[in-house]
């Protein structure tokens, strides 16, 4: 499917080099009595549990992710003592808009065990590391600062490439914007800001970022 070859090609060119990139953003606020990122994930419900505004499906993606290859960059979330990091956490409902674009429209209203079931079926854990790692970024960046940055703002990925912030001030959030130009943005979710941990903050979005053109 073409879907899997662009991933495919991206994964084979993909710089996890990125790890490396420049921090921007302000110091952390956050201590090691906090909990990590990857704490933070795993005290999501489970698949099934009827919220799609938390961030089980995501929780299971990258636990699928880690035992197949332990040794991911994505492990640096259950690391307290790893750099600084910044992680967008798509929710379950963005998850499904996804399985929806991908393998069609009837996905709209399956369950959330359906669509996670669907996309760990589909997606190699190539491709998946890929996305998810897409979702990363080395460095610090508060919700105070991607609404105060200018418009296209680049910020490097884990993955390799980048994303471009577009604040939108007047309504508290910003618009993220991907390598995929026909799919939709996501943008902060408001509810979901500056959840902070040991090693870093997170973000919910209300799409899942694409680092290729689907």
């Amino acid at each position: 499917m073409r879907f899997r070859k662009l991933i495919a090609t991206a994964v084979a060119g993909a710089a996890l080099a990125g790890a490396a990139a420049i921090a921007t953003g302000p110091t952390a606020s956050a201590t090691a009595s906090q909990p990590t990122l990857a704490q933070i994930l795993a005290a999501q419900g489970p698949i099934g549990d009827r919220n799609w505004y938390d961030f089980d499906i995501l929780n299971g993606v990258v636990g699928t992710i880690l035992t197949a290859n332990p040794s991911s960059p994505l492990a640096l979330a259950a690391d307290p003592n790893s750099p600084k990091l910044t992680v967008f956490l798509p929710n379950d409902r963005a998850f499904q808009a996804l399985a929806a674009d991908l393998y069609g429209f009837k996905y709209w209203f399956a369950s959330e065990k359906t669509i996670a079931n669907l996309l760990l079926s589909k997606l190699d854990v190539a491709t998946l590391e890929l996305v998810v790692s897409y979702h990363v970024h080395v460095g610090l960046i508060d919700s105070k600062t991607a609404l105060s940055v200018p418009r296209g703002t680049a910020v490097p990925m884990l993955a390799g490439g980048s994303i471009r912030v577009n604040p939108v001030r007047l309504l508290g959030t910003a618009i993220l914007v991907d390598n995929d130009p026909n799919d939709v943005n996501p943008t902060l979710v408001r509810s979901r800001l500056d959840i902070k941990a040991s090693n870093g903050i997170a973000h919910g979005i209300s799409f899942v970022l694409r680092p290729v053109n689907l």
